[in-house]
């Protein structure tokens, strides 16, 4: 008979679960755990007497048996501003974080999974998170990273934890990955400036030691002298809206006869557009304008940005599955997974 302490309700337990299925409490155990090899009908009998009973696992026991959290780091790794740009108000301001946010939680909540978010913006905090996630057992790793030269990667992969990263890493890592084509996406960008009739092509770029930046240029380059056409100029920026507002002034400064300029995101070409505006610059007539991402920034700007979009969502959605199955199967090899883009056409070009 099992009792409880006056004034407080009594919590089912695996006890009454396996009175209510007629099974053994160790079976009852087996099927909350997720232990495998459980006769599906077992498990049937035993997830409807859970229901029956309103039994809701102890996390913490359930921790001790199976070394499992349930917990995935969501990991954020990006460069660091300075007090006068906050870490915090970057990333939640910016909806590129918040899709691959959205992407995740659709894998990673059937599974009953949830996210714990981390923040790195320094050396020194990226060593004091790879201390904090062997000490606190997470289960595996989502790592965003946007950071020039970022140590991260291969930090966690020597410590041995299961994780998958959003873009390839700046050096190689044995590390599984999600991307997109950054080659034929930039073609595609450059293909359409190159038939709306615009010969000098010019590039606002990505930081040259971050992955996507290097790639998206070099990938200008061939593009636009595979047309026929002289090297391009490019301005380097930081991927935020101020550092592309001020690259496309110092641009047209070098180069004022620029008339199709691709900028390697969106946020960089929202600045762009504000730029042109105070010069007196018309977009697209004067200056046709193509970024890349199909963000919130690119349907923000005016006028209304074309870009090519990466299907983020789609991506970091992979990522969730690649994770799952790494943590399910320590002996799974990492895995690279490339999507493809496409151009979504707007006013700006």
């Amino acid at each position: 008979m099992t009792t409880s302490r006056p004034g407080r309700p009594h919590l089912p337990t695996l006890e009454d679960v396996a009175r209510s299925a007629g099974v053994s409490r160790a079976t009852v155990s087996r099927v909350v755990n997720g232990t495998r090899n459980v006769d599906p009908e077992i498990q049937k009998v035993v997830q409807q007497a859970v229901a029956r009973t309103g039994y809701v696992p102890n996390r913490a026991a359930r921790t001790l048996v199976t070394r499992r959290t349930d917990a995935v780091a969501l990991v954020f790794s990006v460069p660091g501003h300075g007090a006068d740009d906050p870490f915090m108000s970057r990333v939640f301001s910016d909806a590129f974080f918040g899709r691959i946010v959205g992407g995740l939680l659709t894998v990673l909540r059937p599974r009953d999974m949830h996210p714990v978010l981390m923040l790195a913006d320094s050396d020194q905090a990226r060593r004091e998170l790879v201390a904090t996630l062997r000490q606190q057992h997470i289960d595996g790793v989502v790592l965003v990273s946007i950071a020039p030269a970022d140590p991260l990667p291969a930090l966690l992969a020597e410590a041995g934890l299961p994780v998958v990263l959003f873009g390839r890493p700046a050096e190689p890592v044995p590390i599984s990955f999600v991307d997109i084509s950054q080659q034929a996406g930039v073609e595609l960008a450059v293909d359409h400036l190159v038939s709306l009739g615009r010969t000098r092509l010019a590039t606002i770029a990505g930081p040259h030691d971050s992955p996507a930046g290097r790639d998206r240029r070099a990938a200008f380059r061939a593009a636009v002298t595979g047309h026929g056409h002289p090297r391009p100029p490019a301005v380097e920026g930081d991927f935020t809206q101020e550092s592309g507002e001020a690259a496309m002034r110092a641009l047209l400064a070098e180069h004022p006869d620029t008339d199709g300029v691709f900028v390697a995101n969106d946020l960089m070409a929202q600045g762009a557009l504000l730029a042109l505006r105070d010069l007196g610059r018309r977009v697209p007539e004067d200056i046709a304008v193509v970024g890349f991402d199909d963000s919130s920034a690119a349907t923000a700007s005016r006028p209304l940005l074309t870009t090519v979009r990466q299907p983020v969502e789609d991506m970091a959605a992979e990522m969730g599955r690649l994770l799952l199955a790494l943590i399910d199967d320590s002996a799974q090899q990492t895995r690279s997974v490339i999507f493809r883009t496409t151009l979504v056409r707007r006013r700006s070009a």
